[in-house]
């Protein structure tokens, strides 16, 4: 198996690896750090700033100086990676589309199985994905993996042995959803789930293993709080959610369910694009 990680340090970062090792063992990694303008970090600029002579050498001296700095940034999480039993590599590319359209041009050039993103927000009141998180799940033609930063242990432990909880509703994205978990999760259990939220769709075509009513209210929002509730119950390692495909843009379209579910779990959320 082959995976991509974006990698840029943060706690964020450091989350997705720990999941990801335990979500997928002994995995190929490929550790990715994108350089994106201005290059280099803060404090490097101001540093080169006053040892600069002239504008010239100020911009060779960012040039090289800050891909040391990748290079170095990278090597932390290729060694943390490793760390956690994965056989990884570094990559470390510049980019002037921003981390999220680079990470998913990435993941189209390398076709990894999955595509692996820390997620920094902090729930369902401001929307869990960061902007680089909700970029990567719109763009990328690979399944994403999306970690939060914020799980707590019960979450962690969950992560290392529980079960595999997919929403479906009968569409081709929630079949496309079901058949990659059990492929890309061969030694979990899988539990589906169609939530009864009274649309026209038949849940019941799809036979779930269960069925769960959909909380009060109505829309998006209360189908995917019931959906969160019932990977609570189930002590679920990963939630995985199916897209609607993908616009003429290429871009993915993700439902309005798989939206508001990326932005009401902590748990590690699986978005597997339609096709």
């Amino acid at each position: 198996m082959l995976v991509v990680l974006g990698y840029d340090g943060s706690l964020a970062a450091n989350a997705a690896i720990r999941s990801g090792a335990a979500l997928f063992p002994a995995a190929d990694a490929v550790v990715v750090y994108l350089c994106t303008p201005p290059f280099g970090s803060k404090g490097l600029r101001a540093r080169l700033r006053h040892s600069a002579r002239n504008v010239d050498e100020l911009i060779d001296l960012v040039d090289s100086e800050s891909e040391g700095e990748a290079a170095r940034l990278v090597d932390t999480g290729v060694i943390l990676a490793r760390a956690a039993g994965w056989n990884p590599e570094p990559l470390v590319k510049r980019t002037w589309a921003g981390e999220g359209l680079g990470l998913a041009q990435v993941a189209e050039q390398l076709e990894p199985d999955v595509l692996i993103v820390g997620a920094r927000g902090i729930g369902a009141t401001d929307s869990k994905l960061g902007s680089v998180s909700d970029l990567v799940v719109h763009h990328a033609p690979r399944a994403v993996l999306v970690v939060s930063q914020n799980m707590i242990s019960a979450e962690y432990a969950a992560v290392a042995d529980g079960p595999v909880v997919v929403g479906v509703d009968g569409s081709k994205g929630s079949d496309r959803a079901l058949a990659a978990a059990g492929e890309l999760f061969p030694g979990r259990e899988v539990v589906s789930v169609g939530v009864d939220d009274g649309s026209a769709v038949d849940v019941a075509a799809e036979q779930p293993a269960h069925r769960v009513p959909r909380f009060r209210g109505s829309g998006a929002g209360a189908t995917a709080d019931a959906l969160v509730a019932f990977a609570e119950d189930q002590r679920a390692g990963v939630v995985v959610v199916g897209s609607r495909g993908r616009s003429a843009l290429k871009k993915v379209l993700l439902g309005s369910v798989a939206t508001a579910t990326l932005q009401r779990t902590y748990r590690p959320v699986l978005v597997v694009p339609g096709g």
